[in-house]
């Protein structure tokens, strides 16, 4: 597996649900992210009580930069979602850190695999050592359509 870039200093990991801004995430997801535009407050509030959450906060402020999402059982299959860096403190590695973070908490409970869908930063993931699924005629979906939005 690939070594995950460290977090740039002055930011910190932290899993600790206290510490997330719901309304900063709310916002970030609900109207910047592809797959969650028009997200209603509701669903974020019960998606992110139902995950295992991961914040990067900038040390001096605390202020929250970047948000991941992980819905598991905690022992054979994890679902990395919502992984969103705020535009000012993109380009400095944050995203693969976080990335990294996320792979490292979840390595020792020896889950199977861990999924993720994305659009467009399958290099951002490569870095931490995610691969294209293989076979992919052995995965299948079941997509339930939205009435408003992607809104996931």
């Amino acid at each position: 597996m690939t070594d995950a870039q460290r977090l740039p200093g002055g930011y910190e990991l932290s899993t600790d649900p206290a510490r997330i801004d719901l309304d900063r995430v709310h916002r970030w997801l609900s109207a910047d992210a592809y797959w969650a535009i028009g997200r209603p407050r509701e669903k974020q509030e019960r998606a992110v009580a139902g995950s295992l959450n991961f914040g990067v906060y900038a040390a001096a402020s605390g202020e929250q930069v970047a948000y991941a999402r992980v819905v598991t059982d905690r022992a054979t299959f994890a679902w990395l979602c919502d992984v969103y860096v705020d535009p000012s403190v993109r380009g400095k590695g944050i995203g693969t850190a976080l990335v990294g973070g996320v792979r490292d908490h979840l390595e020792p409970l020896g889950l199977r695999r861990v999924l993720l869908a994305t659009e467009d930063a399958h290099g951002v993931y490569a870095k931490v050592g995610f691969k294209p699924l293989d076979p992919p005629d052995l995965w299948m979906a079941l997509v339930f359509e939205q009435k408003t939005g992607r809104g996931e």
